[in-house]
């Protein structure tokens, strides 16, 4: 990786980066998020017997809109076709939370990371959403991309 900030003009401005000369490449990206509940919380969530009804599928739809949203949410992402997205949640009864993780797939000349880091967040925020009805102090936390592949600069898998 090179130390020059890609999305910085010679003047210090923000920029958007071409990407009309980089070869289209097949991408996917995998990122995951953490949602920490009460057991009480925990135990609707599971059981589907929350309030506000169905918030794992509500969230599920709304990752996946969120990362075919991207490109108006953060500034300098290029809107992409993606061809798959997909919302994966994971209960952990011990910690009572919930993981949650998202993938995001396209071919073309730029990652799709920030559509999975993208769907992850906003799937929390509406598991949240479905659950402050019976608990205020819901913890997101340990966002982080998982697994990148595709481009010039390979492949990542967090450790």
């Amino acid at each position: 990786m090179g130390d020059k900030l890609t999305h910085i003009d010679a003047s210090g401005n923000a920029r958007m980066v071409d990407v009309g000369d980089k070869a289209s490449t097949r991408r996917v990206a995998i990122a995951e998020v953490w949602v920490k509940l009460s057991s009480k919380t925990y135990a609707l969530l599971v059981g589907g017997a929350l309030p506000k009804g169905d918030a794992l599928g509500t969230a599920k739809v709304a990752g996946i809109l969120a990362a075919k949203s991207t490109h108006q949410l953060i500034p300098m992402c290029h809107p992409l076709a993606l061809s798959y997205v997909d919302v994966r949640f994971e209960p952990d009864e011990a910690t009572c939370s919930l993981r949650i993780e998202a993938e995001s797939r396209t071919a073309g000349p730029t990652g799709v990371e920030m559509e999975a880091l993208t769907a992850v967040q906003v799937a929390a925020l509406t598991v949240y959403d479905m659950c402050k009805a019976v608990q205020k102090d819901i913890v997101i936390e340990g966002c982080r991309l998982l697994h990148k592949s595709g481009g010039k600069s390979g492949t990542y898998e967090a450790r």
